[in-house]
């Protein structure tokens, strides 16, 4: 199995995934990488985060650059009634 790591970019800080896991394909670190997003949108930090300059790079063990996840694609919208 491939490994993936997720380094988290918000604004200019990056938090480097330095032991990565190992996933089935890029589309299984996408679901991952999505449901990190979620996870830290959920947190509540000291200061406010723009969610909209950050996001989740994601490099394969050659580290290259599989995938870039933007945070804000990871917010679920629920239809309302009208």
């Amino acid at each position: 199995m491939p490994r993936y790591f997720f380094n988290v970019h918000i604004g200019d800080d990056a938090l480097v995934d330095p032991d990565g896991q190992d996933l089935r394909d890029p589309d299984q670190a996408w679901e991952v990488a999505k449901a990190m997003a979620q996870n830290l949108m959920d947190t509540e930090f000291e200061q406010p985060v723009n969610w909209a300059s950050s996001h989740i790079q994601v490099r394969d063990d050659l580290d290259e650059i599989v995938l870039e996840f933007p945070f804000l694609e990871a917010i679920q919208f629920t239809p309302q009634a009208h």
